[in-house]
């Protein structure tokens, strides 16, 4: 019988390593208290009042030292691009043991809402940096904010002339009467005005009453005024005037006629709303 030759054949195993996870920001949370629970994407933020953000950076890497070496910024935004608050960065430079794996570090910061904002859509834009592994990454958040609903305008004028009883008054009157010993308070919302440097504004009114043949009985000593710089351009400014109807006053129809004045926009307007006395 001829001989059968057996052939062994050993097969090498080569071990895999998996590639590294890219870098990813994750868990992203609005909140309106430090802390809290997470807001759904469709909550109503208030102008006004503070968000506090946070997320998680993921699939960093680490050094020979094994230590970790992250940079991130957080900035927010209107629909047309404009940062809301000053750019908030900062870097994370950690050593991390293999008991932290499940670890990721995280984000956080506090981002004010400008008071006078128009409502609508915003977003905040996170970026994150590896410097070890040479990688980036960034993240879009919106939100929704509720404000004070005003028409825009390019040129300078007064909106939304309201006659209440009381300052704190949240409906305003639909028939503007009132009587001898009664508060007259009118609002109104200064728009249309100019910007100087460092979004600075320059905004005046006087006001003065009016009988109904036009006649100025009194006008206000000295004009109320808004001289201030924000890092966001104050979208309008609001105006709040009262007088007292003194006894003895004649019934009928009166006028407060406002004198609108932009210094840097070297612009002047003229608002009136009439109120009667009983």
């Amino acid at each position: 019988m001829r001989p059968v030759l057996l052939l062994a054949f050993a097969s090498t195993v080569v071990p895999t390593t998996l590639p590294a996870a890219p870098l990813e920001l994750v868990r992203a949370a609005l909140s309106d208290v430090e802390g809290g629970a997470a807001l759904p994407a469709s909550f109503d933020h208030r102008a006004g009042e503070t968000m506090f953000f946070s997320c998680r950076i993921a699939g960093f890497q680490k050094g020979p030292d094994e230590k970790i070496h992250l940079a991130y910024s957080v900035e927010a935004f209107d629909s047309k691009g404009v940062s809301l608050v000053e750019l908030f960065k900062n870097d994370i430079t950690d050593e991390v043991t293999p008991q932290d794996k499940e670890w990721m570090p995280k984000i956080q910061t506090e981002i004010p809402i400008p008071p006078l904002i128009a409502p609508g859509s915003y977003k905040i834009v996170i970026k994150a940096e590896d410097l070890v592994a040479k990688a980036k990454t960034e993240m879009t958040v919106p939100f929704e904010v509720r404000g004070h609903e005003i028409a825009p305008s390019e040129t300078l004028t007064a909106r939304n002339m309201q006659f209440l009883r009381s300052e704190d008054d949240a409906k305003p009157l639909v028939q503007p009467v009132y009587r001898s010993g009664d508060a007259v308070w009118l609002k109104f919302d200064i728009i249309g005005f100019r910007y100087g440097p460092k979004n600075k504004i320059d905004v005046s009114y006087a006001s003065s009453i009016l009988d109904s043949s036009g006649k100025v009985l009194w006008t206000q000593p000295e004009p109320t005024s808004e001289q201030t710089e924000s890092f966001y351009p104050k979208l309008y400014v609001p105006a709040v005037f009262s007088i007292t109807v003194q006894p003895g006053t004649r019934p009928g129809p009166y006028t407060i006629a406002a004198q609108v004045k932009d210094a840097i926009g070297n612009q002047s307007y003229e608002a009136k709303a009439t109120f009667t006395v009983e």
